[in-house]
């Protein structure tokens, strides 16, 4: 394959500098130079690519991946759980208009199927499929019975210290890389209950404990003030939602910023407010939810934890029939909107802090990393919003291929 130049770029590096002129040499999968001005790199065998003015930035990272929850733009479907070959094909799908809508990466926050994200993984690192890099995950879980968790198809664990050993075990054997636990409830599904404990803080040690011990991360939804708390004590990698934290759970989160991520998905609470009325969400119905005490708590929360310097990303818990997949970019617009951050500030939580999140060497515009990059038509640092029409996405280039 030949070495690719892209020249007559603007280039966003994910650093969080404004955008420079310049050039970027790509080698295999490696990005290997970056130029910057009227610097002219070698043209020796390569491929020019002349960007004419365009934004060339860092593929997208998306922290909150449901690539198995079925819906996406143009393909919706009213319930989440098909028949396991259809569901397995509408997985694929899903991946494959994830990486389209510029998101070259994916931190999974749950599957539908056990071994649904091991085996898409397997078929896209083998080129056999197209789809974004995926940290892969267990079955987003919760325990049977427990008010405010939705109904998981078939429990895949027993309660006790043991039974989330062993589950924790079970799914490291699969070969799933993050294991979600769902440690609060959720309003949406049954009033008050984000502020139920889903587990004891003995069985979430016991499978936290077994799932470092085996090398793997830990995801959790958590919204009450306790189940955030656990999570950090127990070293969760990424913590969703954590909508009612309050001034001291601030302060801990603040404490161990180097340690931990936080993904509002910001993204599922604004389409029921303003785009599920066709799914029955109503006004009225999004009121016994809870979603919008929830989005004004998040607009005085998240403000504060980008002051902080807490490491907030995009990630909206997309797939929902009115929240479809490959609606992702969206979330940037809301950080803007709703949480006050600048567009560049947004483009670096989905770039270069989603790669910290992946532990690869993504998210950054940089000789020796990895060549996943967007050349986007305008300049996202003005207009984030940009980044949600699939015609400025000129070309989209995952591990030195061009894929779009």
């Amino acid at each position: 394959m030949k070495p690719i130049i892209f020249t007559q770029a603007m280039i966003f590096d994910g650093t969080g500098r404004d955008l420079f002129p310049g050039e970027v040499r790509v080698e295999g999968n490696r990005i290997v130079t970056v130029a910057e001005g009227t610097e002219q790199l070698s043209r020796e065998r390569a491929e020019i690519i002349n960007c004419n003015g365009a934004t060339l930035m860092p593929g997208l990272v998306e922290s909150h991946g449901h690539l198995s929850w079925p819906s996406s733009v143009g393909r919706i479907f009213n319930g989440m759980m098909l028949p396991p070959e259809e569901h397995l094909l509408v997985t694929a799908h899903n991946a494959r208009v994830t990486l389209e809508a510029g998101f070259t990466s994916v931190y999974s926050a749950g599957s539908l199927g056990a071994r649904f994200e091991i085996a898409l993984k397997k078929e896209i690192e083998g080129g056999y499929l197209p789809g974004p890099r995926l940290i892969s995950s267990s079955l987003e879980q919760g325990p049977k019975d427990v008010l405010g968790v939705p109904p998981a198809e078939g429990n895949k664990h027993g309660r006790g210290v043991d039974g989330m050993r062993a589950y924790a075990a079970e799914m490291a054997e699969l070969g799933v890389e993050s294991i979600k636990l769902l440690l609060s409830g959720d309003d949406a599904f049954a009033p008050g209950a984000s502020q139920n404990l889903t587990y004891t803080e003995e069985e979430v040690a016991a499978a936290a404990n077994e799932a470092h011990a085996r090398g793997l991360w830990l995801s959790g939804h958590a919204q009450s003030v306790e189940s955030i708390k656990i999570g950090l004590r127990h070293g969760f990698r990424i913590l969703y939602h954590c909508s009612h934290a309050d001034e001291e759970t601030l302060d801990l989160l603040e404490a161990k910023k180097n340690e931990i991520f936080i993904a509002p998905a910001v993204g599922l609470r604004y389409s029921r407010l303003h785009e599920a009325e066709a799914f029955g969400i109503t006004r009225e119905v999004a009121e016994k939810m809870g979603v919008f005490a929830e989005v004004e708590r998040m607009q005085k929360l998240y403000p504060e934890m980008r002051k902080r310097g807490i490491r907030v990303l995009p990630g909206g818990d997309y797939g929902f029939p009115y929240n479809p997949v490959g609606r992702n970019a969206r979330d940037l617009e809301l950080f803007v909107k709703l949480f006050g951050y600048t567009p560049i500030e947004t483009l670096v939580a989905a770039t270069r802090l989603g790669g910290e999140l992946m532990g690869m060497e993504v998210g950054l515009i940089k000789a020796g990393w990895l060549a996943d990059v967007l050349l986007v038509e305008g300049d996202p640092t003005q207009e984030v919003q940009i980044l949600q029409h699939r015609e400025r996405l000129l070309k989209i280039m995952k591990n030195g291929q061009f894929v779009a």
